[in-house]
């Protein structure tokens, strides 16, 4: 049996959010002709998706999910379609391991590129918040950029025309693991931690290994469903500061909790935090170029004329 391990795309309750900055961008748009920028609907749950096709059926509203191994599909889809099945596997979300069936596509369409011959879960629609997921298995030779001020993403196939790190402000390499990429510089309190961006997550998320380093106190209990829509409880706290290359975040709401998915990259042991959208949304745009292992983050404008006028980290509150 197959393993399929999924990020913390999580469904939560009682979280706190962070603030939001608005300021413009002033980074260029691209002009490769390789690259599809494709609108983004957001639903109740603030889950972002974009429009595929399924072996020429569709289109159909797909989350793009970098927390998650595998692409999946509903089954909506698959009592549509009829997908061939090809067994079951195990699949690992946050709070829970669970079997479930495996079909195949031949081919799914996203803009103008097409990804063959996927094994994606079945998973049920209110578990996902969207149509299917698209996987770090369709996106290896993609440099996906979302942008937060125009609600957009910039799908751009890097095989055939590497994208340019011009207009972002923070570049960060990353260290290459099962299909992720993992920054490994970030301090938190000042304790080293490993941070996953993960665009399939409402809110944060971090092991009790981070919670202990940091001693952070217990603030309050969040409810928790995963994609196999199982529950837990984690415990939600503010810490003080966040800093990835220079760029400091503070009073950051984390929910702590140890999960199989942290546990499936061998992170249970060290301290792991994965970024969600709440946080991922105080930047205008973040890219996440996977053929690179790169991370491209577009401060806002008034965060920029800091950064030039500063040697010092630059603080977000």
């Amino acid at each position: 049996m197959h393993y399929l391990w999924y990020g913390p795309s999580l469904a939560m309750a009682m979280i706190g959010f962070g603030q939001q900055l608005d300021e413009q961008s002033i980074a260029p748009s691209f002009t490769n002709p390789n690259t599809e920028i494709l609108s983004l609907e957001e639903e109740r749950n603030e889950r972002m998706t974009v429009p595929v096709t399924i072996d020429g059926f569709g289109p159909y509203n797909f989350m793009i999910d970098t927390g998650s191994q595998a692409t999946a599909v509903t089954h909506r889809i698959n009592d549509a379609l009829g997908l061939e099945s090809l067994g079951t596997a195990m699949l690992v979300g946050m709070a829970s391991r669970r079997p479930v069936e495996v079909v195949e596509l031949d081919s799914l369409q996203l803009g103008s590129s097409t990804i063959h011959n996927l094994a994606a879960p079945v998973l049920y629609r209110n578990h996902v918040g969207a149509d299917g997921i698209i996987g770090l298995d369709s996106l290896q030779d993609f440099r996906v950029l979302i942008d937060f001020r125009d609600d957009t993403i910039t799908v751009e196939d890097v095989t055939k025309k590497r994208g340019s790190q011009r207009g972002f402000e923070i570049v960060v390499r990353a260290r290459h693991k099962l299909g992720q990429l993992l920054i490994t510089n970030a301090e938190i309190e000042g304790v080293n931690a490993t941070v996953i961006i993960d665009t399939g997550a409402q809110a944060s998320l971090a092991n009790t290994a981070l919670r202990e380093r940091i001693r952070t106190k217990r603030a309050q209990e969040v409810l928790t469903t995963d994609v196999n829509g199982v529950s837990m409880v984690g415990q939600m706290s503010f810490v003080r500061t966040l800093e990835i290359e220079g760029v400091t975040l503070r009073n950051v709401p984390i929910t702590f909790a140890d999960t199989p998915a942290f546990e499936a990259l061998g992170l249970q042991d060290e301290p792991v935090l994965s970024l969600g959208m709440n946080h991922l949304r105080m930047f205008d745009r973040v890219a996440i170029d996977f053929s690179r292992q790169r991370i491209l983050f577009d401060l806002p404008r008034s965060v920029q004329r800091r950064m030039n006028s500063r040697n010092h980290a630059t603080r977000f509150d």
